[in-house]
């Protein structure tokens, strides 16, 4: 039998044969190498949540209300435009070096924000500190993929959606504790001993196997045009519809230079030695299809996170601390669900099931969310949340498997950052078309019912705003809440069907395992 079938037009739907990986390490070994990686992913996901409770009092101490957004901006720019150049830079120079690199870039980054005296530095260094960030997920992922086969990696996705969940109930938990009695500096400085365990684990614990060593050229003018053309995009999203208006010539500006900046990205990307992202990799249909299927979960995701909790506190009355904890139906089911469907994929080697099992469970979730209205319960909407959940922990690591399983190990690095960068590219644009929409019809309900100019500004209303206006209008405003929820989940909801009509053509490629039975079974694609 051929080690693998090419499709008609050339293309192929399974990873090129490959030499069978080597055994890897106990599993003892893992589990400690796994721990450590898991700190460091706490790290690049607990940041933002930290910093976002502090903000209000980084603002009373710094000054500077009206460059607020760059600190959240310039940490996120930095994160999404490195992450695709972590992933190459490891896949040329060998994981471990680079990794701890982009670990001491994020806490010289968190030292310096913790010391800033001014607005201007702490939105300098969030981007050091965003830099780092870049390579903390995609380390961690493309290790992962150089440790564990991905037969075996399933193993793990309960874990990794648990910290998930740790992350995003903790971090506004951790952020208000830490503000509110040590102040907002060790919002920074807590960075500091996670950091320093991660990195004396992960030297002393984590060995890869040795890599050949060859004279490369690092393709700078493609990692140019890459960050300046995802830039624009994430400016884009961030600005568009706050900052400027849609159609304003910033935004057109904005969008031109992002479509030029990446037209010669790939351009460049043909001709390269080393090209930053390989196009090679798209040709396989499963790694298009994930990253697909990934750019909606991001598209979802953040949305849901960032609306579930304002419905909460200006709808059923939440506050700010609870209605993260109200999320717990959603995270947990993630986390639970995450957790068989990698016990399943280890036992069986399938996974085709889960992606659109996934895919339909959000869209459902989604759909039933955009059913809320002033009358729902916290007991529905936890159902509600609890489907969504369940959708999400069936995508959220599956879709870096697959994608993993589709390429050569030497491209392990790119396939993970490129997996990564579309989940952020697409949490972007959710955040931005939902929130566009989220916006608009919150003023034009409170147009309608509210009226006054005491309501021109209603989309921002926070709990004390909303506590002082009078019983008309903030009857209104719930009405209006409720209704912007749900033109933003039923968008939403339309995004899904794009991940259900993606996962539906992928194809069950036999993930690779470990050991003699790898070597008879190389993986075969299916004509």
């Amino acid at each position: 039998m051929a080690d693998l079938i090419k499709t008609a037009d050339g293309k192929t739907d399974g990873p090129p044969a490959v030499p069978a990986e080597p055994q890897g390490p106990p599993e003892r070994s893992v589990r400690v190498v796994i721990l450590a990686l898991m700190i460091a992913m706490l790290l690049a996901m607990l940041d933002n949540l930290i910093v976002g409770t502090a903000m209000p009092t980084i603002v009373g101490d710094l000054g500077g209300l009206e460059h607020l957004s760059w600190v959240v901006t310039s940490y996120t720019l930095a994160t999404a435009a490195s992450t695709p150049i972590w992933g190459k830079l490891g896949d040329m120079y060998g994981r471990k070096g680079i990794f701890l690199t982009s670990i001491v870039i994020f806490l010289i980054g968190s030292v310096l924000s913790g010391m800033a005296q001014d607005m201007g530095q702490l939105i300098g260094f969030r981007a050091v500190q965003g830099l780092g960030a870049g390579g903390l997920m995609v380390g961690v992922m493309a290790i992962i993929g150089d440790l564990v086969p991905p037969r075996e990696r399933g193993k793990y996705q309960g874990m990794m959606a648990g910290v998930m969940a740790v992350a995003m109930i903790g971090g506004p938990l951790v952020g208000g504790t830490l503000t509110d009695h040590l102040g907002w500096r060790w919002s920074f400085y807590i960075n500091l001993p996670l950091g320093a365990v991660a990195l004396v684990m992960i030297t002393t614990v984590l060995h890869l196997p040795a890599r050949e060593r060859t004279a490369r050229k690092v393709d700078y003018l493609g990692a140019a045009l890459l960050t300046v053309g995802i830039t624009a995009i994430v400016l884009v999203t961030t600005w568009g519809g706050s900052e400027y208006a849609w159609d304003s010539a910033v935004i057109m500006e904005l969008i031109a230079i992002g479509v030029a900046a990446l037209a010669g990205f790939l351009f460049v990307e043909t001709r390269a030695a080393e090209p930053i992202i390989p196009l090679h990799i798209f040709r396989n249909r499963n790694f298009t299809l994930m990253s697909v299927v990934g750019f909606m979960a991001g598209f979802v995701m953040f949305g849901a996170v960032l609306f579930l909790p304002l419905y909460q506190q200006s709808v059923q009355g939440a506050s700010a601390t609870n209605s993260g904890l109200l999320l717990l139906p959603m995270l947990l089911a993630m986390m639970l669900v995450s957790l068989v469907a990698g016990r399943v994929t280890t036992s069986t080697g399938r996974y085709k099931v889960f992606p659109i099992v996934g895919s339909i469970l959000m869209v459902a979730g989604l759909f039933l969310l955009a059913q809320m209205d002033t009358g729902t319960t916290r007991l529905t909407s936890g159902v509600y949340m609890a489907v969504l959940g369940a959708g999400m922990g069936f995508l959220m690591q599956i879709t870096m498997l697959v994608a993993q399983n589709s390429v050569e190990m030497k491209d392990m690095g790119v396939a993970s950052s490129s997996t990564t960068l579309f989940r952020t590219l697409g949490s972007s644009f959710g955040v931005a078309i939902m929130g566009a929409l989220f916006t608009g019809r919150v003023q034009d309900e409170m147009a309608a019912r509210g009226g006054g100019a005491a309501t021109a500004h209603s989309a921002q209303l926070d709990a004390a705003g909303l506590a002082q206006l009078p019983a008309r209008a903030r009857e209104a405003y719930e009405f209006a809440v409720s209704s912007g929820t749900h033109i933003a989940f039923l968008v939403a909801a339309g995004a899904g069907l794009i991940a259900i009509a993606a996962s539906l053509f992928v194809k069950e490629v036999p993930l690779r395992g470990a050991g003699p039975e790898a070597k008879a079974a190389p993986p075969v694609a299916e004509v």
